[in-house]
């Protein structure tokens, strides 16, 4: 089995192998890394291409951003407004693969457009044991996948961006905000805003890893089991309910499980055939 360093090099070869990309990137642990190590092997034959939509919060484009500034790694914006997308507010079960094809045939275009011959993405190997049908999407396109290519997990690009001093490598896991729903319930640009709102506010409080999903006008709050003492404190307690109660939510829950990704697949059982 190859080790953390020869994964590493494998990844190297393989970029180098692709010529020029356009490299994905959302300021995630995975991407962030990837792109750096794009810019390492390819230099100037690679770009940044960053999808801005009212599910993807503005403090992660601003970090998007702020690391291609630093790291002097052209960076193309692009606009994504998933709920234009044909049959995409309705939730359904294959939500992501409509979202994932409309993106990054989007991506295809401006890789085409600069000159570039393949566009990348980050998802890494721990990503293949969780529904995720934006992977098949990837796969129609021929978009690469050279983190899962290389073998790295999760726990392998976070050690290697720390020796790298990249400033991700314990950065929280992310997902859009468009994850947050149960499916099958409307996905509106008000219900995305409230929860980005709470978010952000539990952020702002020290929580790190945190979800807050949306069932109805409930909001079911996902943290750290280490952190529920923080959310149970009277006064904490207090002013998260009331803030919730402000952003617009009727009620406000902690799920007693904690964070874990993936936690609305749960619900797909009862979905299976409808979609």
């Amino acid at each position: 089995m190859d080790s953390v360093y020869g994964k590493k090099q494998k990844l190297e070869q393989y970029l180098q192998e692709l010529g020029s990309v356009a490299v994905a990137f959302s300021s995630g642990v995975d991407s962030t890394f990837l792109l750096k190590v794009a810019k390492d092997v390819l230099k100037d034959r690679v770009i940044a291409v960053t999808a801005k939509s009212c599910s993807f919060p503005n403090r992660e484009l601003k970090e998007a951003m702020a690391f291609c500034e630093k790291e002097k790694i052209r960076q193309i914006i692009v606009e994504s407004e998933e709920l234009s997308i044909d049959g995409f507010a309705a939730n359904p079960t294959n939500r992501c693969y409509l979202c994932k094809h409309e993106l990054f045939t989007k991506m295809l275009k401006v890789a085409a457009d600069h000159g570039l011959r393949h566009v990348v993405e980050g998802s890494n190997l721990d990503d293949n044991g969780d529904y995720r049908p934006g992977l098949t999407a990837i796969s129609e396109l021929g978009i690469k996948s050279p983190l899962r290519e290389a073998g790295l997990t999760k726990e392998d690009i976070r050690l290697l961006s720390k020796e790298m001093g990249l400033p991700t490598w314990d950065k929280p896991s992310f997902a859009c905000l468009a994850s947050r729903f149960v499916y099958g319930e409307t996905i509106s640009e008000e219900k995305l805003r409230m929860v980005d709102q709470a978010e952000q506010f539990l952020l702002d409080l020290g929580l790190r890893q945190v979800r807050v999903r949306i069932h109805g006008n409930i909001a079911r709050i996902e943290v750290l089991p280490d952190d529920f003492s923080k959310l149970t404190d009277e006064k904490i307690r207090k002013q998260v309910y009331a803030t919730f109660k402000q952003i617009g939510f009727d009620y406000v829950a902690l799920d007693l499980l904690g964070y874990r990704t993936g936690s609305m697949n749960e619900t797909l059982k009862l979905h299976k055939g409808k979609n």
